[in-house]
């Protein structure tokens, strides 16, 4: 009967994708209820003819074999959708863990010649690569996965979603437990997070240590010290670097701010006080240096409510009503946020976390 009016060519529907389950779920679904109510349908139906309205409908269950001519050849009849269930669903989760295996096997067929690349001499890879949107997470990925000595990194804002957090656990731990020495930078303000916080204690019961700052340089990767990753220009664009004398000038400021910064596990009272100056001498820079709430607060690393607080406590502290006033009175008292600089705290050692 294949070829006949109202039977569906050989071959149709031969791959099922989210089309097919979409005709499924609406029309055919529809017509295979009719089917059920009424015992069948005549083949000669208009409807389920070359052009009729349920000609898609009719092909894909016919396909399916849920829709199957009676001994007479004039009626299609249902089936039971059980016994057809198993010979749709199944085949198609099998072809789902095969393309998952593949994917992982040819994600080792590229780790290897990534490394190749990565040991080829600098005058073939170039001293700097950019990289954009989706290309970046699998590369640092990579890089991580590769690091023997040392991870620096620094995360000036704390609006990393969870789902970035949890990526960068699961690969920083796994460098963490080869042997990698990891040092982390944050802003003072990532402990208000609860994420960020279960973060560092994670990586900290690796051997981690993480501190934070007041303000210091924008998002850094290094990586062994023979890679860095910094941001590029634009949004979602990082440059990666490999020029040996610029990662030595990234590792001199990211050290001098190390030397600066408060261990973020800390929360002794007289360390808690001056990372809290800290932010209202940051606080009066921002305001002193003329910038608007939404760029002071992105430099604390919070949200503009939480800035706009920080302003309310210093009126509150000068007894003025307005920024005008506060920046008057200020001035009078010769504050500048940077008049009484806290003192850098004695080294930290590596077994404070």
């Amino acid at each position: 009967m294949r070829g006949s009016p109202g039977v569906p060519e050989e071959g149709a529907f031969v791959s099922l994708g989210p089309d097919q389950r979409s005709v499924f779920e609406t029309a055919a679904t529809a017509l295979f209820e009719e089917c059920v109510a009424h015992d069948g349908l005549p083949v000669d139906d208009e409807r389920i003819g070359s052009g009729g309205k349920d000609s898609e409908a009719f092909a894909l269950l016919s396909s399916l074999g849920l829709l199957t001519l009676d001994e007479t050849g004039s009626r299609w009849m249902p089936v039971d959708p059980s016994i057809v269930q198993a010979q749709v669903v199944s085949p198609l989760g099998q072809q789902g863990a095969d393309l998952i295996a593949e994917s992982a096997n040819w994600a080792k067929a590229f780790q290897g010649l990534s490394q190749a690349w990565r040991r080829a001499p600098e005058a073939l890879r170039g001293p700097f690569a950019e990289l954009r949107g989706d290309a970046i997470a699998p590369y640092i990925a990579s890089v991580v996965a590769d690091a023997s000595e040392e991870l620096l990194t620094a995360q000036p804002q704390t609006g990393r979603a969870v789902e970035q957090l949890s990526d960068a656990i699961e690969r920083e731990v796994g460098a963490l437990r080869r042997g990698v020495s990891m040092r982390t930078l944050y802003q003072h303000a990532a402990r208000r997070s609860v994420a960020t916080s279960k973060y560092v204690a994670t990586v900290t019961a690796e051997g981690a240590q993480v501190r934070t700052l007041d303000e210091f340089f924008n998002r850094l990767i290094v990586v062994d010290r023979r890679i860095a990753i910094v941001p590029g220009r634009e949004h979602s664009v990082v440059l990666a670097v490999r020029e040996p004398s610029l990662i030595a000038y990234l590792v001199d400021i990211f050290e001098r701010s190390w030397e600066r910064a408060r261990p973020f596990a800390n929360r002794e009272t007289p360390l808690m006080r001056d990372i809290l100056a800290e932010q209202r001498a940051m606080t009066i820079r921002m305001l002193i240096g003329g910038h608007a709430d939404p760029s002071g607060a992105a430099r604390l690393g919070v949200s503009p409510r939480t800035y706009a607080g920080y302003v309310s406590d210093l009126k509150q502290e000068f007894d003025v009503e307005s920024r005008f006033q506060l920046g008057y009175a200020m001035g009078r008292a010769g504050i500048t946020g940077r008049d009484q600089p806290v003192a850098d705290p004695a080294p930290v050692p590596d077994t404070e976390n």
